[in-house]
């Protein structure tokens, strides 16, 4: 389970926590212009846009979890358990694996709106990478500094829907965690009015009452509306220093902390990263669960114009700074 969210000060901010139950060594790779692309059956891609991300790295090929590339576009698959269905192959379509997807759209977009055009011709397979690596259920979330869209392949076809909240979580489908938004439009980050009734003299005891209602449980749609609340009701200073401290603390919003959410087989889910990319400039920065300092990988500090993959291991463990 996880949670992808967009947020716009001077710069555009792109990132998502990855909540699982074991790692599967995930590394930041940055795919220079020159890195030869080869898809099971789309044209190969020899040149094209600059590719910073996380990413699995398998027989040297890199299967992105998200990502952002140099024009400022990102992109990030999310579980999408029960509800992603993919297609055979279809005359006339793109046909891309949906381990190929994200470096396949964002080596060639620019924007969402170059993006949206890719869409039109898409079709999702259900080929494997690997018999030993099953095929993910995911959806999408794509986002620029000017919008954000959801791409959901299903029974009915790939479907791109406009994402005005700038969040995306697991299941249900997007339309239907939009719709519960409904539930919680009572919500605010000021003092409530009593609307109770004129009768009775109710007043507010405690800061913060105006969220009251606001779900704090762990379930991907929970995580949506308090994702969504937190993001459009964050203020922060425009500087880097202050959106990097500030798209942190929306993701925090829905971290997993481990034994809280305890699965089938005793173990459990908990936020193995968190990213947020300054897609702008192209810094990626993540923490991860025993590592709360903020660990940076800059884009063009990489050679982008060679044909080889740039790969850094995650900091996973605890850095504490002592003060005496």
């Amino acid at each position: 389970m996880c949670t992808a969210a967009t947020y716009l000060t001077k710069d555009f901010y792109f990132g998502r926590t990855l909540d699982y139950e074991f790692s599967y060594g995930e590394e930041v790779v940055v795919v220079p212009r020159k890195y030869p692309f080869l898809f099971r059956q789309a044209k190969p891609l020899s040149a094209h846009y600059a590719i910073i991300g996380i990413a699995h790295v398998v027989d040297g090929i890199p299967l992105f979890y998200d990502g952002v590339n140099e024009k400022g576009l990102g992109m990030a698959g999310l579980n999408f358990v029960g509800n992603a269905v993919y297609h055979e192959a279809v005359p006339g379509k793109d046909n891309i694996a949906q381990f190929e997807f994200i470096p396949w759209l964002l080596a060639q977009c620019a924007s969402v709106t170059d993006a949206r055009k890719l869409l039109s011709r898409l079709n999702l397979t259900p080929e494997a990478f690997r018999a030993d690596l099953p095929v993910a259920q995911l959806h999408w979330l794509i986002a620029d500094r000017e919008e954000a869209i959801v791409v959901e392949s299903v029974q009915n076809g790939v479907m791109v829907y406009d994402n005005p909240a700038g969040v995306l979580t697991n299941n249900p489908s997007f339309p239907e965690q939009m719709f519960y938004l409904n539930n919680f439009m009572s919500l605010s980050p000021k003092s409530p009015q009593n609307c109770f009734s004129k009768k009775l003299d109710l007043r507010t005891y405690s800061r913060g009452m105006g969220a009251l209602g606001l779900p704090g449980d762990l379930s991907s749609q929970s995580r949506f509306v308090r994702a969504a609340f937190v993001r459009l009701n964050s203020c922060s200073g425009t500087s880097e220093d202050a959106s990097v401290s500030q798209f942190f603390h929306i993701l925090g919003s829905v971290d997993q902390q481990r034994g809280c959410c305890e699965l089938e087989d005793g173990s459990y889910e908990v936020t193995i990263y968190t990213s947020c990319c300054n897609a702008t400039k192209g810094i990626y920065y993540y923490t991860s669960y025993d590592n709360s300092q903020i660990t940076a990988v800059d884009l063009h500090r990489c050679n982008l114009d060679q044909a080889v993959l740039e790969r850094f291991h995650m900091v996973t463990g605890p850095h504490i700074l002592w003060q005496n």
